[in-house]
């Protein structure tokens, strides 16, 4: 294969629909790898209906393929066995790269699969009746890929071990800051009266969920009256206050300039895979406060503010201290070079390294 590029099928099912945390990362990942010379990529999609919007969600020239089986009996035929195999639908390949937590069925391509985290083995109850098979689906993912990425060493950590798989076949492939992060700006006033955001915030980004920590935040800003106004953007719902309100999802040009405009950004998270909205806040020089637990101390380095997870009264000081004094912590300087060494191209760069590994196993 060396004379030639590496046939990669992505799982390109993320790009449809309202981007989330993997959404952004399989459109980040295929766009840098659209111009590289050592992959040649192409993307299906696991939807019965509305596949053919992937070809608008692509790179341009990026191939996208449909398969005409409804997703659910697919994920029920993989829990069993490798039948269906992708190349039976969207042709011969040499790499298949399952980028959301599910490999699908190969025949004789090496499988590549992300794992961005774990949290649903320990609470199954918050997973949807759609997902009722993932648990078993990635754990057989995990066994027969022949690499698993994770964006942080702690999540590679936690998949060698709640997985019972070797960890040298785990590449991490940290996820990556879009340089617009860098000279994002404040809300104008016309942009701040459109979206009703007051005048000073603290900023939550991220879907809702149990496992967001929200109640212990709630908890938290209650705590202290003084502190800034709670804005929360990103699918919901979210408990709401007389001092909290939801804006919903953000196109990327409203969302970084509401990031820009925050306080402070906070992340009370009990578990992460990764937790992009750091370093994204930090690219625009906005103070972070987040949960200390192993992801998130990798991905914030010495840069964030770090909270024991539920400790209501730690969590109200921290906030108190990146709203009254933002360089605390960090300088700007050191926010901005931190989050400066995250990049799409890197994260590029070490899957295609996966690829290549999986092709010659």
């Amino acid at each position: 294969m060396a004379d030639r590029a590496l046939r990669v099928l992505l799982d390109g099912t993320p790009l449809l629909g309202a981007r989330t945390g993997v959404g952004r990362y399989t459109a980040s990942l295929a766009e840098e790898l659209a111009s590289s010379s050592d992959v040649d990529i192409r993307a299906v999609a696991f939807t019965l209906r509305g596949w053919r919007k992937l070809r608008h969600a692509l790179p341009h020239g990026t191939q996208a393929r449909g398969i005409p089986v409804a997703a659910r009996l697919l994920r029920k035929a993989w829990v069993r066995s490798q039948f269906p195999p992708v190349e039976l639908f969207a042709g011969v390949t040499d790499v298949v790269h399952g980028t959301n937590f599910v490999l699908p069925g190969r025949l004789r391509a090496a499988g590549v699969l992300t794992i961005h985290d774990l949290a649903f083995l320990d609470v199954p109850g918050e997973l949807s009746p759609s997902d009722h098979e993932l648990p078993e689906l990635v754990r057989r993912g995990a066994k027969s890929a022949d690499i698993i990425c994770t964006p942080t060493a702690a999540v590679a950590d936690i998949v060698a071990e709640r997985l019972d798989v070797d960890r040298g076949k785990i590449e991490v492939t940290p996820l990556g800051v879009d340089p617009a992060w860098f000279t994002a700006r404040p809300p104008s006033d016309e942009r701040r009266e459109r979206l009703k955001l007051p005048k000073e915030y603290l900023l939550f980004v991220g879907a809702s969920g149990p496992r967001k920590g929200l109640d212990w935040l709630h908890r938290a800003h209650d705590a202290d009256p003084e502190l800034p106004h709670l804005v929360f953007v990103g699918p919901g719902p979210f408990p709401l206050t007389d001092r909290s309100t939801h804006l919903g999802y953000l196109s990327e040009v409203d969302l970084r300039s509401v990031v820009a405009g925050a306080s402070a950004l906070v992340l009370p998270s009990r578990d992460e895979g990764f937790g992009l909205p750091i370093l994204e806040a930090m690219a625009c020089d906005v103070p972070v406060v987040c949960t200390d637990i192993p992801v998130l101390r990798e991905v914030s380095g010495d840069c964030a503010g770090l909270v024991p997870y539920d400790d209501v009264d730690a969590l109200a000081e921290a906030l108190r201290t990146a709203v009254s004094d933002p360089h605390v912590v960090t300088t700007s300087a050191a926010r901005r070079t931190h989050a400066a060494g995250f990049t799409w191209r890197h994260t590029a760069e070490r899957t295609i390294k996966a690829y290549q590994r999986a092709a010659n196993r």
